[in-house]
């Protein structure tokens, strides 16, 4: 695996993946940035939320769970010194469908948590306190 960062001037950066898509990272003004892309920080938190959500949604596809919408909602603390890592990082996953079964969703989501999310379970082991939560919706 592996990515290319290039400076595009002052603190802003875009940033290519190997499978060669970009995504744009900057600072905010009172940090010598233009507010123009997302913090490497929150670049984090999105690599963590897509990557459980992928297998959340993988692995709910495979028990044929009629999923019409899946939004993961990640919210983290920081701890307050330099550097400021993660202290915790929590994700809600908001599963919604047809006649959901809810113990597929707490599977799914537990099966992310401690054996297939790479990214939660590096962090994990790492000291970073990551929790999980669900809730099941039926489509309207």
């Amino acid at each position: 695996m592996k990515a290319t960062i290039r400076w595009a001037g002052k603190v802003k950066f875009e940033a290519e993946s190997g499978s060669g898509h970009t995504v744009m990272i900057d600072g905010p003004p009172d940090h010598g940035g233009e507010n123009q892309g997302v913090r490497p920080m929150e670049l984090m938190l999105l690599g963590v939320g897509g990557c459980s959500a992928f297998d959340v949604m993988h692995i709910l596809k495979k028990a044929r769970q009629d999923v019409t919408d899946c939004v993961t909602e990640v919210s983290a603390e920081r701890v307050d010194e330099v550097p400021a890592v993660f202290k915790s990082i929590h994700l809600h996953f908001v599963v919604t469908g047809n006649n959901l079964k809810e113990a597929q969703v707490k599977r799914a989501v537990s099966l992310s948590a401690e054996k297939y999310c790479s990214a939660s379970i590096m962090l994990s082991r790492a000291g970073v306190a990551v929790t999980h939560s669900h809730e099941v919706r039926a489509t309207a």
